[in-house]
């Protein structure tokens, strides 16, 4: 053979190097069978009318940076965020339908409520935690009264009556349960620890957070327990909700089977993976300059316009971080799929309770911020007697829009509660 047949086949092998390592690069960035990243940003940004909102966006950067009214940063801000909390849930679901049910269950774990994490850690990390506090348990109340019972609302003005699986319905709700237990513990240990006497009066610490609202008044020691006990119960219940993950994904899931199947039957994803992931990144990243400047506005807001803080956090900022659930809820149960809904409402509501307040409570133990668990006395009454009602409603598997009005009528007695609080 040749010296120049020898040399033939490594210059071959070496002129197809670089276009292997070309079709490689390709694969990665744009998969074989997917849609392009034009057409994969093409349906992110114009799939909706809903993301004409999105001009809202640079105008909360602009009234932030240009020190306009603070009432036009929180509501530019505050209709900013809607748009990019249906983004965020546009881009999870887009990738849910590639990466398989394992991988889906923990996108949705992470980003499922991305903008309540973006809401919180914003006003954990400027001290607000009454923020913190009232805008969690205004989600964990939106999804389970507004949400829910528009979706029974309107299931209900269409058939008579609506069915649903009750063993995961009624798991979902005990779980619920369980959360909301959990903050009754706290406010239990405090109502107990509170000094009693004029003899005790000293020995006072009241810790307030930046806006002047009163956090805890109790002793320094019974204040680190209370810190103790709630640092404790986030790391159970993140434990609790990484079981019940695998309950629902693995060793259970056919209970949840019929629910994912129908709906997602045939669906054929319109992004890209990785043009789905770096939408995702972006889409956070957005979310959480938008979500500060909304949190920094509040203060002032409520001064100027004698708008209750506690009715912000618990009735205004859940609308905006619900916006997009909300309107896939009715939709759903406007097709009379009403396991997708329950899954939607109740397990967005789970997530909050027993993910994201816990991690919370972690991210202020790490960053110096002492989150607890104690909410309000009344705080944790609403939310006792709504987990409550929700139980009773599901227990049967039915629904009906009578459930519906009613779920409806205690939020707004709840929202007229908090106004004049």
């Amino acid at each position: 053979m040749s010296p120049t047949n020898d040399l033939t086949p490594l210059l071959a092998n070496g002129h197809n190097a670089q276009p292997s390592f070309y079709r490689r690069t390709i694969s990665v960035l744009k998969p074989e069978g997917e849609p392009s990243w034009t057409a994969s940003y093409h349906f992110f940004l114009f799939g909706s009318w809903l993301n004409i909102l999105l001009i809202f966006v640079p105008l909360s950067f602009a009234a932030h940076f240009l020190k306009w009214d603070a009432a036009l940063c929180f509501s530019f801000s505050f209709i900013a965020i809607m748009p990019l909390a249906a983004l965020l849930g546009t881009a999870t679901e887009q990738m849910s339908l590639k990466l398989g049910q394992t991988l889906s269950g923990l996108l949705n774990a992470s980003f499922g409520n991305a903008v309540e994490i973006i809401v919180g850690i914003a006003a954990l990390l400027q001290g607000e935690l009454r923020i913190v506090q009232t805008s969690m348990l205004g989600s964990i109340l939106s999804n389970l009264l507004l949400v829910l019972g528009c979706s029974f609302l309107a299931g209900g003005l269409k058939y008579p009556e609506s069915n649903f699986q009750v063993t995961a319905a009624q798991t979902s709700s005990s779980l619920m349960t369980l959360a909301c237990l959990t903050l009754v513990i706290p406010a239990a240990y405090h109502s107990s620890k509170l000094p009693t006497g004029n003899d005790t009066t000293d020995a006072l610490l009241i810790t307030f957070d930046r806006m002047g609202s009163k956090i805890s008044d109790l002793d320094d020691e019974s204040q680190k327990g209370l810190l103790t006990l709630s640092r404790g119960t986030a790391i159970l219940l993140l434990i609790v909700y990484v079981v019940y993950l695998f309950f629902q994904l693995k060793t259970h899931a056919y209970l949840y089977k019929d629910a994912h199947a129908e709906d997602e039957e045939g669906e054929r994803s319109k992004m890209s993976v990785p043009a789905a992931a770096s939408a995702l990144l972006l889409v956070t990243v957005v979310t959480s300059f938008c979500a500060d400047y909304l949190v920094a506005s509040i203060e002032e807001t409520a001064r100027r316009y004698s708008i209750p803080k506690p009715f912000i956090g618990l009735i205004l900022l859940p609308i905006v971080s619900n916006a997009a659930e909300h309107v896939t809820s009715v939709w759903m149960a406007l097709k009379n799929k009403m396991e997708l809904t329950i899954g939607i409402c109740v397990g967005s509501s789970i997530q909050i309770a027993a993910f994201v307040i816990p991690l919370l409570v972690i991210v202020g133990w790490i960053t110096g911020h002492n989150l607890t668990l104690f909410f309000a006395n009344f705080e944790t009454i609403v939310l006792f007697v709504s987990v409550l009602l929700v139980q009773f409603l599901v227990q049967d598997g039915k629904s009906n829009y009578m459930e519906g009005l009613m779920l409806i009528a205690l939020y707004l007695v709840i929202a007229l509660a908090f106004w004049v609080s």
